[in-house]
């Protein structure tokens, strides 16, 4: 499949995407010996040449990388803030390329698992409900639910901006006036989980997300850590086959 050329060189290292841009209206750029335009697809059979030098484009499908976050209270998921605090991104390792995007969102009050990802169209496909990816939270309410209750939760909770469900509510225990509940949901509208429980006049004391589909927060991820996920999930995430392994050439054992 052809692929626009400022992606393609941008790819292999060349430059940024708007680098490789500026380098086409300067002229720098040229495909099979023609001046090169922005916005023109090539593919591997094209001789491309930068600065007056051929280079070879290489067009097998990348993996995306996958951040996995603890995200903890008190951070807020948006690169600015006119409040001055502290935002995720700010704890994230820097990209060569490109920039990290949050998949999905956590409140400001609320900690677990955050997914990131350096490819926009991967970070999309995790959020739209066409693919109703598994959010699963752990929920400390003060108090328990009743039989009515959950029953309530799982049919349905008319909010301001439709109904609300848990496809699943289990119930985890707890001491004193606190109780455990791990909740999952396949959708992620703001502050759904809070709100659900809020009609209900019931206080939610604490909130954690713990998975987010396939993907769940493993416990050695403490808060404000970061992680990258493992290449073959990611893989199962993108809906893309993983990289076969290149067998290693050992030496053979002597007799």
């Amino acid at each position: 499949m052809p692929e626009r050329l400022n992606k393609a060189l941008a790819s292999i290292g060349v430059a940024s995407r708007r680098e490789i841009e500026e380098m086409i209206i300067a002229g720098r750029i040229s495909v099979n010996e023609e001046p090169a335009a922005i916005g023109q697809k090539v593919t591997p059979a094209d001789r491309i040449r930068v600065n007056g030098k051929l280079v070879q484009l290489r067009f097998e499908s990348k993996v995306p990388r996958v951040l996995m976050y603890h995200k903890p209270e008190g951070e807020i998921v948006s690169r600015d803030d006119p409040e001055g605090r502290t935002t995720v991104f700010e704890q994230l390792p820097k990209l060569r390329h490109g920039r990290w995007v949050a998949v999905g969102r956590l409140d400001f009050n609320t900690s677990g698992l955050l997914l990131f990802t350096d490819d926009g169209a991967l970070a999309n496909r995790l959020m739209h409900p066409r693919y109703e990816m598994e959010r699963e939270y752990a929920v400390r309410l003060l108090g328990s639910l009743t039989d009515e209750q959950i029953a309530l939760l799982k049919e349905g909770i008319e909010l301001g901006d439709g109904t609300a469900r848990f496809t699943s509510v289990v119930d985890r225990g707890g001491e004193g006036s606190n109780h455990w509940y791990h909740v999952v949901l396949s959708e992620g509208r703001n502050r759904e989980v809070r709100r659900m429980f809020e009609a209900l006049h019931l206080t939610v004391s604490r909130l954690m997300r713990v998975r987010y589909g396939p993907v769940l927060m493993p416990s050695r991820l403490k808060r404000g850590q970061v992680e990258n996920l493992e290449e073959a999930l990611v893989c199962q995430l993108a809906g893309i086959e993983a990289p076969k392994a290149v067998p290693s050439k050992g030496r053979r054992s002597r007799r």
